[in-house]
């Protein structure tokens, strides 16, 4: 028996700040919508977001179950599953076998880090291994830092996190002394960043906190939080499988988009971290907000258009 396509007017792939933000707007737009969620939210690890007005120090999770509640008010349909692949029509093809149909197309599926793979970095990640002052400064001021590099742009970095604390040592790893420049050296001197080269076997853990970094070498420097830059790994599989045109950035290829979300694809929009790196929680939001306004007065239009005859 062949398996009816189930028809929707915007799909929205991916089901954090930036897809339920579509999603919100466009349900208040009456959009028959769908939102299909594969439950992997970057944040995940953090138990508090930050920065975000109305809703600092909230539980990420607890974020997502208020937004999922808000866009079932408006008769949007969310589904736990994975995009398994889509055509340029806009025929979507899920992981459980489902396949559904979709006039315009959300792209909000994130990105993974792929964290440093020293002993105990994983295993802190989110408590006192941290990767942005501006997410988690605040809640550990004043301690003792360490920064794990992970490439020479680490130093940007170091120096960041000097804003937060006065004791912050800069543990170079696999990076070599003479990848940093002369601006690199002169500026951690005046933020009084202490530089450590030799690389890191091991993050030291009493009492499940953390207590310092350990060199292969066998010394240890007394640390209580570590920052560290993971490798962002963007999740733009279905946009390059549809066509999108992509752009290399320091931090991995992301799609070629105008200033609402708008892909080089007619009818597909990314938003959120699969449109860029530098997307915290608010800026996915108010993304997928104007992707969703967008794509609700393009459809009008396209249907005015159609009635009228032209």
């Amino acid at each position: 028996m062949t398996q009816r396509t189930e028809k929707y007017e915007v799909i929205v792939v991916g089901g954090g700040a930036a897809g339920l933000s579509a999603a919100l707007v466009l349900g208040r737009a009456r959009r028959r919508t769908l939102v299909v969620d594969a439950g992997e939210p970057r944040n995940a690890p953090a138990a508090h977001m930050q920065g975000f007005l109305s809703r600092d120090g909230m539980p990420p999770a607890e974020f997502l179950a208020i937004g999922r509640e808000e866009i079932a008010r408006y008769g949007v349909e969310l589904v736990r599953d994975r995009v398994v692949d889509a055509t340029q029509g806009f025929d979507v093809f899920l992981e459980s076998g489902r396949a559904v149909h979709g006039r315009r197309l959300v792209v909000a599926t994130g990105l993974r880090d792929e964290l440093p793979d020293v002993p105990g970095v994983a295993e802190r990640f989110g408590r006192d291994v941290l990767h942005c002052p501006y997410c988690h400064g605040w809640e550990v001021r004043d301690r003792a830092f360490g920064v794990l590099a992970t490439t020479a742009m680490s130093v940007h970095q170091a120096l960041m996190v000097s804003q937060w604390s006065k004791d912050v040592t800069f543990f170079l790893h696999t990076v070599a002394e003479k990848e940093l420049s002369d601006d690199d050296l002169r500026r951690l001197a005046a933020a009084g960043v202490k530089v450590v080269p030799g690389e890191v076997a091991e993050l030291v853990v009493q009492d499940d906190r953390l207590a310092g970094v350990r060199l292969v070498d066998g010394t240890t420097h007394a640390c209580e939080v570590v920052f560290t830059a993971p490798r962002a790994v963007p999740q733009t599989d279905l946009l390059r499988r549809l066509g999108a045109e992509m752009r290399e950035t320091p931090f991995g290829a992301y799609p070629v988009i105008d200033p609402t979300g708008l892909t080089t694809v007619p009818g597909v929009w990314a938003a959120g971290n699969a449109s860029g790196f530098a997307e915290q929680v608010v800026n996915a939001a108010s993304r997928g907000y104007r992707a969703g306004a967008t794509i609700n007065g393009e459809l009008l239009m396209a249907d005015l258009d159609a009635k009228s005859g032209v």
